[in-house]
């Protein structure tokens, strides 16, 4: 109920942002209901939500009178209704065309949300100069500003593709070919290497998007170190979920030719730079770190 409150509030704000028309209000209708609110889109009969459609205003430029010159073609937008507590929040936006889905759109409105569209263009340009052969990217359709808005549009991946369990494999691969895209050495990272941001694909290669945290100058294996921590959190507290990750370095690690002590010491400057970057977005998704990393730490001081 609360998080359904706090989503409808930056929905409103969303909407005047995107939506800054004077004319008719179109009825929009939020998915699956209004009180799980994920998804809003142009009212159709068939909907049945619980509460009153949603009222969008038409008229001047809207952000889908602006994809429509960006794509040459009529638009209807589907907007996602982001967690407003998120710390990368920003307005996400499927893009429709006569035919059906042409983009995914991401709106920079903020200095941190305008700070990650740039760096995921930027990404996404230097992955496009790469020849890769299990990774696939989204490509950059557009990266413009709009009402002193930056406007990121990616190509869609394919509709069937959802987040799945990645084979070991498959994984591995998709980290040393990532790893490879520093144009000075073998360190870099996706940033977010979740399961959430992957899905394999029917060809055996991996689908890959969301590279706004992508960085270079890391530790190999910074990548293979987030998804097994990822994966973790979803069944164990954070700090009993980062000393796991400690605790399974060596095997996590093998994989790219880390000795059990280069395996611990990856592990825990990948920690504490998770820890750095919440700092950095003022938020603590896992909670302050002196109850989840900080004793941690402590205990492994001679290896770092």
């Amino acid at each position: 109920m609360k998080d359904a409150r706090v989503r409808r509030r930056y929905l409103d704000q969303t909407i005047k942002l995107l939506f800054p028309g004077t004319g008719r209000p179109r009825p929009h209708t939020l998915l699956p209901h209004a009180w799980l609110p994920r998804r809003l889109v142009r009212h159709a009969w068939w909907h049945r939500p619980l509460g009153r459609p949603i009222m969008v205003p038409t008229g001047g430029e809207t952000i889908e009178d602006h994809l429509g010159e960006v794509l040459d073609r009529p638009i209807r937008t589907v907007l996602h209704v982001r967690p407003a507590r998120r710390a990368n929040r920003k307005p996400i936006l499927e893009a429709h065309g006569p035919d059906g889905l042409l983009a995914f759109v991401k709106i920079g409105d903020s200095d941190p949300a305008r700070a990650l569209v740039r760096a995921e263009a930027a990404a996404l340009r230097l992955v496009a100069d790469h020849p890769l052969k299990t990774v696939v990217p989204p490509t950059v359709l557009h990266h413009g500003g709009w009402r002193g808005l930056d406007v990121l549009v990616l190509s869609p991946l394919p509709v069937r593709a959802r987040p799945g369990r990645v084979p070991p494999d498959l994984a591995h691969a998709a980290v040393a070919e990532i790893a490879a895209l520093s144009p000075d050495d073998p360190h870099a990272w996706h940033g977010d290497f979740a399961p959430w941001n992957m899905a394999p694909t029917a060809d055996g290669r991996l689908f890959v998007w969301d590279w706004e945290r992508f960085a270079t100058g890391v530790p190999l294996g910074f990548d293979a170190t987030h998804l097994f921590l990822q994966r973790a959190l979803r069944r164990m507290r954070p700090a009993v979920a980062a000393r796991a990750c400690l605790a399974q370095a060596t095997s996590t690690l093998a994989p790219y030719g880390l000795s059990t002590a280069e395996a611990r010491r990856t592990v825990l400057h990948h920690l504490i730079a998770l820890a750095d970057r919440h700092a950095a977005d003022g938020h603590e998704p896992l909670g302050p770190p002196a109850r989840w990393l900080t004793p941690l730490i402590d205990e492994q001081e001679l290896i770092l």
